[in-house]
């Protein structure tokens, strides 16, 4: 069991997890006593700086920065800050600059251009699913080389979005 201190905005959360499930990367979280399923889709694709986790249903996009041992999470209009990675510290990156959908959707928003110069985490396509917007972010920093959708197309998890030349 892996006990952490979570602050979001002004409030201060205590969350204790642990694994149920290998296959998937399935976990029990229970946030100040209340229990949540927490899922980490494609788990052998996860970057260095970036990571998707699903919290009873719901994605959410993780940010790591490597050399300040952080982690943000990005939530709606909330920020969620952790200090404290030990138990999260992030895997190699593929590096191959691909965005992709991670749930299946339709495409309501494009933020950047082709030849646009973007850094990790930032904000690059708007894909509505189950009826909540969710941003899907650079996992690197790089130029944006290719876009592969438009608003009103509906795509399907895993589809390639977009793509960042000079991936780093």
């Amino acid at each position: 069991m892996s006990k952490l201190t979570v602050k979001i905005d002004e409030h201060t959360f205590h969350i204790e997890m642990e694994r149920f499930s290998l296959n998937g990367d399935a976990f029990t979280a229970v946030i100040d006593g209340k229990p949540v399923t927490v899922m980490v889709p494609n788990p052998t694709q996860r970057h260095d700086r970036m990571d998707w986790i699903v919290v009873d249903g719901r994605p959410y996009e993780l940010v790591f920065d490597p050399d300040m041992r952080w982690l943000k999470a990005y939530c709606g209009i909330h920020r969620i800050d952790v200090q404290d990675t030990e138990a999260i510290a992030p895997r190699p990156r593929s590096g191959d600059g691909r965005v992709k959908a991670l749930i299946p959707g339709l495409i309501t928003r494009i933020l950047v251009e082709p030849g646009e110069h973007v850094d990790i985490g930032r904000p690059v396509i708007v894909l509505e699913a189950m009826k909540m917007e969710n941003e899907i972010r650079a996992p690197c920093t790089g130029t944006i080389e290719a876009l592969h959708v438009k608003p009103g197309q509906s795509v399907t998890r895993g589809e390639v979005l977009a793509e960042i030349k000079d991936c780093r």
